[in-house]
């Protein structure tokens, strides 16, 4: 295969690599003394030196590696290129836990081939668990060794355990009545899981996941380890998760048009 063109493995193993490199940096630096900057908006969304080094640092290795592929990443923005590669790059998820000094932030890196979700990786280095996806499957690699990641069969909402990183993300009346509805329909609701709330559930530990005002790359490394576990992962409407917005993660195709039906009601 050319660089064009590599293996998916090759490609994984590379994923693994800006993993670790993205750990180098924001390790070192996670429970320390941090210079911290609001971008502003309506709620407190802090970024710090930790996310900025390591999204360069994730740069350099794909421009150096994989010249051709194209890069998308929180802070940095798009660089376009001319293979059908395009790394979507978050070098920390859930920066407000990182500043807080709570291990649910990670790092997400994902891979678009001819603008689909190819491959996935969320990696957590403090805690020590690395969720990734193929085409060959969906994995965890933590001390227990490397387990193949399975949804639990999920039969009801009335059984579901359902979670979200913050009711801030709903941002309209709609969107916080939408919320309010699939509270009451399902058993209970975890808050504050950022990006390892989909990981859970690719593992069967919970059943849904429903969010608002998400990126693209806030997902696109998500979606192959929720597929590939056996789970759907759509918008709200059922459309391509890919681009963000307001998302649903659900253990089984079952559950995913029972909470379809709840919040399109």
């Amino acid at each position: 295969m050319t660089k064009d063109q590599p293996h998916a493995a090759e490609l994984l193993a590379f994923a693994r690599h800006l993993g670790d490199a993205a750990a180098a940096i924001t390790l070192p630096l996670f429970r320390a003394p941090l210079v911290i900057d609001n971008k502003g908006g309506d709620l407190f969304d802090p970024v710090t030196e930790a996310d900025r080094e390591a999204e360069q640092a994730i740069r350099s290795l794909i421009a150096a590696e994989y010249p051709t592929h194209g890069v998308v990443g929180e802070e940095f923005g798009l660089s376009t290129g001319t293979s059908p590669y395009t790394w979507v790059i978050d070098p920390i998820d859930g920066t407000r836990a990182f500043v807080c000094g709570m291990p649910t932030w990670t790092t997400l890196v994902g891979l678009l081939k001819d603008g689909e979700p190819y491959l996935g990786l969320m990696q957590q280095p403090f805690v020590g668990e690395r969720f990734f996806a193929s085409p060959n499957g969906a994995f965890l690699d933590n001390i227990r060794g490397c387990l193949p990641l399975k949804t639990r069969p999920a039969e009801t909402l009335r059984s579901a355990t359902m979670a979200t990183t913050s009711p801030e993300i709903f941002k309209t009346s709609w969107e916080v009545e939408r919320l309010a509805l699939m509270r009451r329909q399902t058993r209970t609701i975890r808050y504050g899981t950022d990006a390892y709330a989909y990981c859970l559930l690719a593992a069967g530990h919970i059943d849904l996941v429903v969010e608002a005002s998400l990126a693209p790359y806030d997902v696109v490394a998500l979606i192959p380890i929720v597929q590939q576990a056996g789970g759907v992962m759509t918008d709200w409407s059922g459309g391509a998760a890919k681009d963000g917005g307001n998302i649903i993660a659900a253990a089984s195709p079952a559950l995913h048009e029972a909470a379809l039906a709840v919040l399109n009601s």
